[in-house]
């Protein structure tokens, strides 16, 4: 890979006295010891790429032998080895070992100590220079691959070893503190779903409403329902003038229409327009009911046109006289409505089923009109605030995700240490300079070579 390459992949931005050379020269990328089962102890930890969180380097399982026995060979790694996934590389898989180890011949070790910092090694392999470069060579169109030849001929910044470490440091600090702030705006949208449910709980408690009056009815009292049709699926087709609702389009709180969709043309439609809800009715999921306990499952019908309910999908239809469409789809979307729909639930382990004759018969406290009303009104503006948190929220989370790479970018271009250097220029310079450190490397390279082989020892049992 020519100079000219690497310096348009990684640009010419960092720092004097650092050098960009290729991974190859200080680290024997694919140069691995195998081992087979018998090699190893029950205890041994085996790691495959789905065991790695893609992007953010967190460890998802840890088994070991006795938990996950393999039958192909797999690659020895020892603690403080750089483990660098190679299939489907954009996923961005890498992790640094805290423990001796075996792992899929997917994942490569690499240890370029003691004259270039593993984890400084670990976070170039991380960074958009290095993805860039991989992305660009990397071979197979559904499970691509960075190749021996080209990783070895990857472009690799060096600063001096010293600096190196320092950058080490500084970045494990930043992103620490980044992956600690993710973490926290991760947790807002689950903190705002519990929030939103205990309105929906208090607005049919009269908990939002000073003066709750309330009477009992059943569903069967103030409303009626409708099962959906048994539309066949020889008649959808991608386009045509009328949707069929099935039960994937129903979300809380919203009718999901660009759910993988299906339509019908007016021909066929002509036959069926009777399951055509209108808006201000309440469909309901009646289906796969045991999979969606922990989140609602009736959205209101708004100002959707053409649509047909397939078979499964309920349709609750109000008596506006006496129940405001809003209030009711707030009851069905609430704990109280759910609590009493699943005790009518019958199927399998894998696929609950709730029938018409129970959801008619569920119990609901409801207020007059005008309490309606307020009810709806104030419930409205609390989930206003909250999908306005919400959004924030989801903006602020943007920007984190861009922050590691904004980090890294600035670490490569010395921008971390710039105060470090300063203050430490007999750490950088001559002897101690990057150009110094790389001729260093590539000495004792070739001394090395020059050794006699020795068998390798592949045992790793205790």
């Amino acid at each position: 890979m020519s100079a000219t390459h690497h310096s348009r992949i990684v640009g010419n931005l960092f720092p004097e006295g650092w050098a960009v050379t290729e991974l190859g020269n200080v680290v024997d990328y694919g140069s691995t010891q195998k081992v087979e089962l018998k090699d190893v102890d029950s205890d041994t930890w085996v790691l495959e790429l789905e065991d790695i969180e893609k992007g953010t380097s967190k460890l998802l399982q840890r088994l070991n032998t006795s938990e996950r026995a393999f039958k192909s060979t797999k690659n020895k790694f020892e603690i403080g080895d750089v483990l660098y996934g190679k299939l489907r590389p954009y996923l961005n898989k890498v992790i640094v070992a805290d423990e001796d180890g075996v792992c899929t011949t997917e994942i490569i070790p690499l240890n370029a100590e003691p004259n270039v910092s593993n984890l400084y090694l670990f976070h170039w392999l991380k960074s958009k220079y290095f993805l860039d470069y991989v992305n660009e060579v990397s071979y197979g169109v559904n499970m691509p691959r960075l190749g021996t030849k080209d990783a070895i001929a990857a472009p690799l910044v060096i600063p001096p070893l010293a600096e190196q470490k320092v950058i080490a440091e500084k970045l494990d600090t930043l992103l620490a503190q980044v992956e600690t702030t993710k973490a926290r705006l991760e947790c807002i949208p689950r903190i705002l779903k519990t929030f939103r449910q205990s309105v929906l709980a208090a607005a049919v408690s009269g908990k939002l409403s000073e003066e709750w009056r309330a009477a009992r009815f059943t569903l069967a009292d103030i409303s009626d329902f409708q099962n959906g049709f048994a539309f066949k699926s020889g008649w959808f087709e991608l386009e045509g003038e009328y949707q069929v609702i099935k039960l994937g389009n129903i979300r809380d709180g919203y009718l999901a229409i660009e759910n993988s969709p299906a339509y019908l043309n007016q021909d066929v439609a002509a036959d069926y327009l009777r399951f055509s809800p209108e808006a201000g009715d309440t469909l309901i999921s009646m289906t796969g009911t045991r999979f969606k306990k922990d989140y609602g499952f009736g959205c209101l019908v708004r100002n959707e046109k053409n649509l047909l309910v397939n078979q499964r999908v309920g349709r609750l239809i109000p008596d506006r006289s006496v129940v405001l469409s809003e209030f009711l789809n707030i009851f069905v979307r609430s704990e109280l409505f759910r609590v009493q729909f699943f005790t009518g639930e019958t199927g399998g382990v894998n696929q609950g089923n709730v029938g018409s004759k129970h959801i008619m018969s569920i119990n609901v406290e409801l207020p007059t009109i005008e309490k309606q009303t307020e009810i709806v009104n104030r419930v409205e503006e609390l989930f206003t605030f909250a999908d306005s948190i919400e959004q924030k929220a989801a903006a602020a989370l943007e920007c984190v995700n861009n922050l590691t790479q904004a980090i890294l970018a600035q670490a490569f271009r010395g921008e971390l240490t710039a105060d470090w250097r300063a203050a430490n220029p007999d750490l950088i310079s001559a002897g101690n300079s990057a150009e110094a450190l790389l001729k260093k490397i590539k000495t004792e390279r070739e001394a090395l070579k020059k050794q006699p082989k020795k068998k390798a020892a592949v045992r790793i049992k205790a």
